[in-house]
């Protein structure tokens, strides 16, 4: 099939399937003797999970690493589960840094809600920073 009709079927403008064939995610293309680029069947699929990869917040270098090398369809298992726990360990650990992020924000608004209306929340600053401070749990800036 032609780049307009894979894009069609896989949801993506053909610039993105071009720039994913520079960046090497996708094999070379054959080409018609009228110049234009065929695309098997099998690079609609591989475009979805290049697609479904990116959402689940791998890079597109993590997902090079992670296809099996052009013309082979085998995928090491091993590779593959051990990427998707990496990920779950590093999504695991920025909802933990979200979740302390939040409740540092949430003492710091009760503090300034906290302060007599009218007054200058600049004078008041160095309150404010204090309370940052405890909150990012090491005294140091809030990460």
């Amino acid at each position: 099939m032609r780049i307009g009709e894979l894009a069609k079927e896989a949801g993506l403008a053909p610039s993105r399937i071009r720039y994913y064939e520079q960046q090497g995610l996708i094999g070379s293309i054959d080409r018609g003797l009228n110049g234009y680029r065929q695309y098997s069947r099998g690079t609609r699929q591989l475009l979805e999970m290049i697609v479904v990869a990116q959402q689940a917040g791998f890079s597109l270098d993590e997902i090079r690493n992670l296809l099996p090398p052009h013309g082979e369809a085998d995928w090491s298992r091993d590779n593959l589960l051990a990427a998707l726990k990496g990920k779950m360990i590093d999504i695991e650990t920025l909802q933990q840094r979200l979740s302390a992020t939040h409740s540092g924000l949430s003492a710091v608004i009760a503090r300034i809600e906290a302060l007599p209306p009218g007054g200058d929340c600049f004078e008041n600053a160095e309150d404010v920073l204090a309370s940052l401070r405890e909150h990012s749990g090491d005294g140091g800036p809030i990460a």
